[in-house]
């Protein structure tokens, strides 16, 4: 019997479009738009200057706090412009423009042997690389890796769900890449100290299940956990309540019950950092959708505009109802194809005019579906009822603050209601509050 979480939805996957489209490099972009702030924490400073020659790999923006990280070029050329962007989450936001030369020239990089290295210097080459959790949240890795004090860790748990509908691209480097996210495993494991590991696979996977597994059959303390399939199985509190039985605390964090969660595709880019001294100047988009003639998983540099990708793709079948940067049920509907893949971008899905009409807003029945479904344990009725009343405070008992706008509430709501729009609404609005 499968373990999982309480609460969760069961939308329509339609995986099928690009489970089975191997990895391909994505055609090298002209020109480039590299945000500054593509990562959770303070945004990126600018350390280059227009006219500027730069190869990939070149730091062009170093994180100067703790929570942020350094930015890096993913094309040769010269920087043109720093200034406003188009920005897929914050609408614009300041960026590093890059004239590509078509040289795809690299910058020099050392290798490294993982077991030679101090738990510190590791740390450091994940700053200087910038590192972030690739399943969407970017939190930069070396801060989420770097322990409180008197906080310790016994279990390390690698995230392979990839819970959202239409998403193969974790799929794809977990069946192409398996040796390489293995390594980053162990060096995340060994910076630790943690005790065991478990990799947790959705069970709709069955080829990554038996990768692992094959690999890691001599090795003690790390075991493939496959997972029931449902949404949000690849949250990290929902992952820890799955395959440990514990539960983060209200306001907490996976450290609080003696866990760290990080992506597989996270420990991939640690791998690459610390064996190979690759900086995080590409990922892994899939590109999808019923309109996308030709679907599929492409490895892009960081900067891409996605209307490049989709055209690499084959283009659209017919005119596009609503493109979304990330998956349905937690991405950002796109006002212009000129937005770049950052850091956080997992795929650019393509919707018909059929597929994205929604019907308007109904009065709440009363229906609780939403209550049922929020794996959080959250009461999302009252929550819009107080965030439409203007109740900030009392908003804080009912624990607003935990929501992870995963979008199950709104998913089950037969009323239409935008859920996630409101509590995102009422978070801002507390953290406001609190700041005054």
């Amino acid at each position: 019997m499968l373990h999982t979480f309480k609460g969760g939805v069961h939308p329509k996957y339609f995986r099928y479009l690009t489970r089975n489209r191997s990895l391909m490099i994505a055609s090298l972009p002209e020109k480039v738009s590299i945000p500054l702030s593509q990562h959770i924490g303070i945004p990126a400073e600018p350390v280059v200057k227009r006219g500027d020659y730069v190869k990939v790999g070149t730091m062009i923006a170093r994180g100067t706090k703790f929570i942020s990280t350094s930015i890096h070029s993913s094309i040769s050329g010269v920087v043109s412009a720093i200034e406003n962007q188009p920005h897929p989450v914050l609408g614009s936001a300041p960026a590093i423009i890059i004239e590509g030369d078509g040289k795809d020239e690299y910058e020099a990089v050392s290798t490294n042997n993982p077991e030679s290295l101090s738990a510190d210097e590791i740390l450091d080459i994940l700053k200087q690389k910038g590192i972030v959790g690739l399943g969407g949240a970017t939190f930069p890795t070396h801060a989420k890796l770097t322990l409180p004090k008197g906080k310790k860790v016994d279990t390390f748990i690698l995230n392979g769900a990839e819970c959202e509908p239409y998403l193969t691209g974790d799929y794809r480097i977990m069946v192409e890449k398996t040796e390489e996210i293995i390594g980053g495993l162990k060096i995340i494991k060994k910076l630790l100290n943690a005790e065991r590991s478990y990799i947790g696979i959705e069970k709709d996977k069955p080829e990554a299940i038996r990768r692992f597994r094959e690999l890691l059959d001599n090795e003690e303390n790390i075991e493939v956990v496959p997972l029931k399939v449902k949404y949000p199985q690849g949250g990290e509190k929902q992952l820890i309540k799955t395959i440990l039985n514990r539960e983060v605390p209200s306001g907490g964090l996976p450290v609080d019950v003696g866990c760290i969660v990080n992506n597989v595709g996270t420990a991939l880019s640690v791998y690459e950092a610390i064996r190979h001294g690759k900086p995080l100047y590409q990922r892994v988009v899939t590109v999808t959708g019923s309109i996308v003639r030709n679907p599929g998983n492409l490895i892009v540099r960081i900067g891409t505009r996605i209307g490049e990708l989709i055209d690499q793709c084959g283009g659209l079948t017919e005119k596009a109802g609503k493109i979304i940067v990330g998956g349905p049920m937690m991405g950002f509907a796109q006002h212009t194809l000129d937005v770049p893949v950052i850091k956080s971008t997992t795929g650019i899905l393509c919707l018909s005019e059929k597929e994205a009409e929604k019907e308007g807003e109904l009065p709440c029945i009363h229906c609780a579906r939403c209550v049922d479904v929020c794996p959080m344990g959250l009461l999302p009725t009252e929550m819009r009822k107080e965030i439409r009343a203007g109740h900030w405070e009392t908003l804080k008992e009912y624990n607003l603050l935990d929501c992870i706008e995963c979008g199950c509430c709104e998913f089950s709501c037969p009323a239409n209601i935008p859920l996630v729009q409101l509590f995102k609404l009422g978070k801002s609005e507390i953290r406001r509050i609190e700041r005054l």
